[in-house]
């Protein structure tokens, strides 16, 4: 029975950090994915391959340049679906091979197959070789269960190959319907939806929550949303989908439970996802997930019920991002390994990679105020700044929110071009206590979209000059008049 310090399981981008992190401290590791090429969910069907389509579509469909030179500029004429397949396929083959140098040069070794718990500190891992079956257990002193997650295949709805899919199977060789139904607006459905409505495709949306992106700031969800419209995309907000049946022409009609129907070729279901746990083993020790598959841990050491195995990364469930998921794999191998970090204080961003992108750090408006904030708003607009213009942009703002007590700031919300770029600045401030003052007394390269944190600062710092009484008068003059 081979022996390691570490085994663990899922390629992902919580499991490659942990390994190459445990592999550093002088530790043995062997990395277990049940997948041929090693990179996880991440880079098989979500984080790269989904930010690669996104960029592809806008590169070939002109849509940066279309305030120039008009709605009907294309940088390619007839985008095909070879085209979005070629992209991607270039952009994983390039993420695997250097996740294979990282691991070779670090001296993490992989095995291909499941793992699976047989007890405590053994797993036993399942690989096919030919037509043979073959089972190898090996004995680890710490384990971290990183397998990531699966799309949510509610039974009701008729999946196939070709035109109702999950998020998986459709990025697995992305098509060009000539028009689509997305079901779910969370951060993939709002993503792919607004992807394909760069590609003049006629897309219909269907949520059961009234709003958008709840974890957002909700002037920016606002922007989105009118961005959408404007576009063309139908929105159809607090509405269920009760089932999904087929033309005569064999196209798929999804029926929502107020009646109305809602026909097209093709149907993304992106509802959710569950914890890729099934065969595990995990009743072996000791550990218990939820309804939807996820493990419950703590959240600063990232330990579950069983003091030596670990889990982290989406299996976790909320953030559910590839850079959470990153520094929630360091820190169980250094935890692991006695070399334990905080895992607190950071505020992390999030990203929403859709068209047009965005990002946000910190408190939202909503948060502030539940919290009893005295706080103030400051706002750029990319239109009015000379980048925005030389760019072509019509639309995005970067808002800053301050506590007016303090003058430090507390939220970044960004939606726009560069959106997820630009959010690292309010990032970096916020979690070293700076004030809006940072940026009114430093210069900004010009001309930048960066520049638009000293606009919103502006903003913010003659905002502030009126006092709370101040307020209250001018208010009470309006009033009167």
């Amino acid at each position: 029975m081979s022996k390691y310090d570490f085994v663990v399981l899922g390629a992902g981008p919580a499991g490659r950090r942990a390994a190459i992190q445990a592999a550093k401290l002088g530790r043995s590791v062997l990395v277990v994915d049940d997948r041929s090429k090693v990179g996880g969910v991440s880079v098989h069907t979500g984080t790269i391959p989904s930010k690669t389509l996104r960029e592809t579509a806008l590169n070939l469909s002109g849509w940066r340049e279309r305030a120039f030179y008009g709605q009907g500029y294309r940088t390619k004429d007839k985008i095909e679906s070879s085209d979005l397949n070629q992209r991607i396929a270039k952009t994983f083959d390039y993420e695997v091979s250097v996740l294979e140098h990282q691991f070779a040069r670090n001296g993490v070794q992989t095995a291909n197959g499941r793992g699976c718990f047989v007890g405590p500190n053994q797993i036993a891992i399942e690989s096919i070789c030919g037509d043979a079956r073959m089972t190898e257990v090996v004995e680890a002193k710490k384990v971290l269960i990183s397998v990531g997650t699966a799309p949510f295949r509610p039974d009701h709805i008729p999946f196939n190959t070709t035109n109702v899919l999950d998020s998986d199977t459709f990025i697995l060789q992305p098509r060009m319907p000539r028009s689509l139904t997305v079901v779910g607006a969370g951060v993939i459905g709002l993503e792919y939806a607004t992807i394909f409505s760069a590609l003049d495709i006629p897309v219909t949306l269907i949520e059961p929550r009234e709003r958008l992106l709840e974890f957002m700031d909700g002037e920016i969800v606002e922007h989105l949303i009118h961005s959408m419209r404007e576009r063309g995309i139908t929105l159809r907000l607090g509405c269920t989908l009760t089932h999904v049946h087929f033309s005569e022409s064999g196209n798929p009609i999804c029926q929502l439970g107020d009646g109305r129907l809602i026909g097209s070729e093709m149907v993304l279901f992106a509802a959710g996802r569950k914890g890729a746990i099934g065969g595990l083993g995990l009743e072996k020790v000791g550990i218990e997930a939820d309804e939807r598959g996820r493990l419950e841990v703590n959240r600063t050491t990232f330990q579950t019920a069983n003091p030596d195995i670990y889990a982290a990364g989406d299996v976790i469930g909320f953030p559910s991002l590839a850079s959470t998921s990153m520094e929630q794999g360091r820190a169980v191998a250094c935890h692991a390994f006695g070399n334990a970090i905080e895992t607190d204080d950071q505020k992390p961003p999030y990203g929403v990679y859709a068209v047009p992108e965005l990002s946000s750090v910190g408190l939202t408006e909503e948060d502030a105020r539940k919290a009893g904030i005295s706080y103030e708003c400051g706002i750029a607009r990319f239109r009015e700044t000379s980048r925005g213009h030389i760019m072509g942009l019509e639309s995005g703002i970067l808002k800053l929110i301050c506590d007016r007590a303090t003058r430090k700031l507390i939220g970044v919300h960004v939606i726009g071009e560069g959106a997820s770029e630009l959010v690292h600045i309010g990032q970096a401030v916020i979690n070293l206590g700076g004030t809006i003052d940072y940026f009114v007394e430093n210069s900004f390269n010009y001309p930048t979209l960066a520049e638009g944190y000293k606009v919103a600062a502006l903003d913010l710092w003659n905002r502030l000059q009126v006092t709370p009484v101040e307020e209250e008068e001018r208010a009470s003059t309006r009033a009167a008049a």
